[in-house]
């Protein structure tokens, strides 16, 4: 009971002044790993060091931290859960002991027992907002985090100048708004949000996926997730460039077929519309493929 007292003081301690404490591998075994423990403790294990050119770690850590302050600063918080973090460059023989070989990756270490499957975070198919990182936690210790975050106004300040040039390109133009009935603006202006809302920006801005994914192992960098049930930021991009490809095939397809110009000319952009449809659609139904290991079903 003394040892137990003691670890939990000391975790207690930590947690006053910061609201994340930083483990080696000394640390973790006999804070996390080594009995006896009546509290939880959430360990990100990741890899923070600049050569390590981890992007996903640190954008991940930034949700972890307003996670952890979310409780820290909580009137529920108390001694039963901590927020934990190991750094490969700190603890590479934690990494070791625990058979690591990504990250980051998020982990829950019950009172008693060892971590099951569902204690590991499934990060490539869920992503790392700090939303449903608190969700996570809440299934595994009953531990119901509010999450707050600080105020950002940078998304009002852009609506302002954004509403702001409208409406100074609308009086400057008041004498002539003829552009506002121009129909291939407005059309082009509709593509672009097609083109976002079919590559995924929605899903993306919801699950906050990382950008890619990088094996620590051999360094390669993956920009098509594996899985039909998840994405990469990266990979929405090339959905919309791909897309955007076919579109301008299809126009060209369209515009050599009802214009009156020069035989010759059509025939040129008859081709190229062609091409671009062609190997476009090719390469995004390839992608597809990856993805959706069973088809054609």
């Amino acid at each position: 009971q003394n040892l137990l007292a003691e670890k939990v003081e000391q975790l207690m301690e930590w947690s006053s002044r910061r609201s994340v404490i930083r483990m080696n591998g000394d640390k973790f075994r006999r804070f996390v790993k080594a009995p006896p423990r009546n509290y939880s403790v959430v360990v990100m294990f990741t890899a923070l060091q600049p050569q390590r050119q981890c992007s996903v770690c640190r954008q991940a850590n930034e949700e972890y931290q307003v996670l952890a302050n979310s409780w820290r600063y909580s009137s529920a918080f108390s001694n039963k859960l901590f927020f934990t973090i190991v750094d490969y460059d700190e603890g590479a023989d934690v990494f070791q002991q625990l058979n690591m070989n990504s990250a980051p990756t998020f982990m829950h270490f019950p009172p008693k027992g060892k971590p099951k499957r569902a204690d590991t975070f499934d990060l490539q198919r869920i992503g790392f907002a700090a939303e449903q990182l608190a969700k996570w936690i809440a299934d595994r210790t009953d531990v119901h985090i509010r999450v707050f975050r600080p105020p950002n106004y940078s998304g009002t300040i852009a609506l302002a100048l954004l509403v702001s040039l409208v409406g100074g390109l609308l009086y400057l133009r008041r004498n002539n708004l003829e552009f506002i009935y121009n129909k291939t603006g407005w059309a082009m202006a509709a593509l672009c949000v097609v083109f976002a809302m079919t590559s995924g920006q929605m899903w993306n801005h919801i699950r906050g996926p990382p950008y890619a994914h990088k094996n620590p192992q051999n360094g390669q960098v993956s920009y098509i997730h594996g899985s039909s049930q998840a994405q990469f930021v990266a990979e929405s991009h090339i959905i919309l460039l791909l897309n955007a490809a076919i579109t301008m095939g299809m126009v060209l397809l369209n515009e050599a077929a009802t214009s009156k110009g020069d035989v010759g000319k059509r025939r040129i952009i008859c081709l190229v519309g062609l091409g671009l449809v062609v190997f476009f659609f090719s390469f995004l139904l390839s992608i597809f493929r990856s993805k959706y290991h069973g088809y054609p079903y």
